[in-house]
């Protein structure tokens, strides 16, 4: 009789929480992933949390993207160019990440799980024109924009294992003036892209645990698909859901960052 133990369960509903977070509000499942890993699933390596969770995180986000083209919330060139922007930059900062120590890798992603938590705290929701486009008449305002913005959050997710989903949210909204609930659908296909290059490079190096990521994969398809559900019957609270969720990630990224700066002190 196979049993299931604690680190396999909680596994599955730390995919659940991430694929849930991903299709409700287009994010902000990734950036608790690792903590999620570390603490609750017990991974004793910084480097394999993050080559775990970038699977895993790609793997629900993938979800998260055919669920929300289902529903015509993707607007595919702006993505596509947002994403093929970010992929090179999460390749480069996946190599830096690996090269980091381990303890003060934690330390600074606690850092940027408390900025990106102020940044969804602070942020105001804005219409947005619906009709919004990428073609040859818009590309010379469009382009500069996606390409800067796909390229820096791209770094910044490789470095951190994060899908940077609430950094792509505000750079696709900034950029283009699309509406939240397209830039939540566009945002997918980035997070599964830079999610896919941090992995890429992080199992080449041995640094992902893949039966973690293989249960994680199996909880997040039931939350992406509860989440992109909720996310239609609840779009006027999303600006409310993602303040919410915002000082929940504060919370952790406190907490992750007096771990992390511990461990480094002690070393």
């Amino acid at each position: 009789m196979t049993t299931v133990s604690v680190a396999d369960l909680m596994s599955l509903l730390s995919g659940g929480a991430i694929g849930l977070t991903l299709g409700l509000i287009g994010g902000g499942g990734s950036i608790l992933a690792v903590p999620l890993l570390l603490y609750a699933v017990g991974i004793p390596s910084t480097h394999v949390a993050i080559g775990t969770s970038a699977v895993a995180v790609a793997a629900n986000a993938g979800v998260g993207v055919v669920l929300h083209a289902r529903a015509r919330t993707v607007k595919w060139p702006c993505a596509l160019v947002f994403a093929a922007a970010g992929v090179a930059g999460a390749f480069l900062g996946a190599l830096a990440g690996k090269a980091v120590d381990g303890k003060l890798l934690l330390s600074l992603f606690g850092l940027i799980m408390l900025a990106v938590g102020a940044t969804m705290f602070l942020r105001k929701g804005s219409e947005g024109d619906p009709a919004v486009r990428l073609d040859m008449s818009s590309a010379r305002r469009l382009l500069p924009s996606l390409l800067g913005y796909g390229a820096g959050v791209g770094a910044l997710s490789g470095f951190f294992g994060i899908g940077g989903g609430f950094l792509i949210v505000p750079g696709l909204a900034n950029a283009t003036n699309m509406p939240v609930i397209n830039a939540v659908g566009s945002s997918l296909v980035s997070v599964a892209a830079f999610a896919v290059a941090t992995a890429t490079s992080y199992a080449l190096s041995g640094l992902v645990d893949w039966q973690v990521a293989v249960l994680m994969l199996a909880g997040g398809v039931a939350g992406a698909a509860a989440g992109t559900a909720l996310s239609r019957r609840l779009a006027a609270k999303k600006a409310l859901l993602a303040r919410v969720f915002a000082v929940v990630v504060i919370v952790v990224g406190v907490y992750v960052t007096a771990r992390g700066l511990a461990a480094f002190s002690f070393a």
